[in-house]
């Protein structure tokens, strides 16, 4: 290989880099003689990715319900590695914020027209036998969405609307985590006992969502939308973004599950719970919880239509 200019001005950075951490640039140009070349399944891990689907059954179509809701998980996955960017950005430009929320927004998009794969890509005969064996993990159970619900909004719009007027900034994180509207799911406020779905569920995340609320309070979405300037956050181009995802969020993905749901669930006579028996109509439709990320860009009219 000739040493040109370039090749010498290469070497050149890679003796600052190494140097800069107080390493050895000959100990590493060892390490890359000896290295074997990257495959697309190292890099990918493609056989530890493909053996993540385990069946409970013998029936074909429950692979689908597996693999549908991995796909989910990985989707979330990458619209909170967006929405982290955006919130540990000390003061993001108008630009980086409306290119990381155009890229959460399309992830978002893929979802809602994803839901024909559970809606028309089973049976509903095996659908109900192999649910039988899912009790009583629920999707209700997604930490990360949960999660996505805390880095996008202020904590008080994920408040049960019933309890909203006795939360406010200075209310302790724990009395506001068994206020949040998913609680409804699985809680009987007047007793204040939980349903098994919910204990589990809180057993496994209660601390990394108590810190999670505590952590996205003032760089959530809707904080950094704030930090924009007054004009950005007048666009009518990035207030319909906003919008787009908050819909998108809380209506068009929501019902897309819902209407799933409806579709197995109640196919036949009889007991209409989910796997996890939580009420799963009055915790899933829009209109009963009414979340909403960012209020202040919808009129009057279209909060009190909220979900209709």
């Amino acid at each position: 290989m000739e040493i040109t200019p370039e090749v010498h001005d290469k070497i050149k950075q890679i003796e600052e880099k190494y140097s800069a951490i107080n390493q050895k640039t000959e100990t590493h140009l060892e390490g890359l003689l000896w290295s074997k070349p990257i495959t697309y399944w190292d890099y990918i891990q493609t056989d530890a990715l493909l053996s993540l689907q385990i069946q409970r059954t013998v029936l074909p179509d429950e692979m689908v319900f597996i693999m549908y809701h991995q796909v989910n998980e990985l989707l979330f996955k990458m619209i909170l590695w967006e929405i982290r960017q955006v919130a540990y950005t000390e003061k993001p430009s108008t630009k980086f914020f409306a290119e990381r929320l155009m890229r959460i927004s399309r992830y978002f998009d893929m979802l809602t027209t994803s839901f024909d794969i559970m809606g028309d890509g089973m049976e509903v005969e095996q659908y109900l036998k192999f649910r039988n064996t899912l009790t009583p993990a629920s999707g209700f159970q997604s930490a990360q969405y949960r999660m996505i619900e805390f880095a996008s909004t202020d904590l008080i719009n994920l408040i049960d609307h019933r309890f909203r007027a006795t939360i406010d900034r200075n209310t302790p994180y724990e009395h506001a985590f068994e206020h949040l509207y998913w609680q409804a799911a699985g809680k009987d406020y007047k007793t204040g006992e939980k349903s098994y779905l919910l204990q589990e569920f809180e057993r496994k995340y209660k601390k990394e969502f108590l810190s999670l609320m505590e952590e996205y309070n003032t760089i959530n979405l809707w904080k950094k939308f704030k930090q924009l300037p007054e004009e950005d956050q007048k666009n009518p181009d990035l207030v319909a973004a906003m919008r787009h995802y908050d819909k998108t969020v809380n209506i068009t993905w929501v019902m897309g599950h819902y209407n799933a749901a409806v579709k197995y669930i109640e196919s036949v006579p009889g007991n209409h719970e989910a796997t996890g028996g939580s009420d799963w109509k009055k915790y899933m439709l829009p209109k009963y919880q009414r979340r909403i990320f960012f209020p202040e860009l919808w009129s009057k009219e279209e909060l009190e239509r909220w979900g209709e």
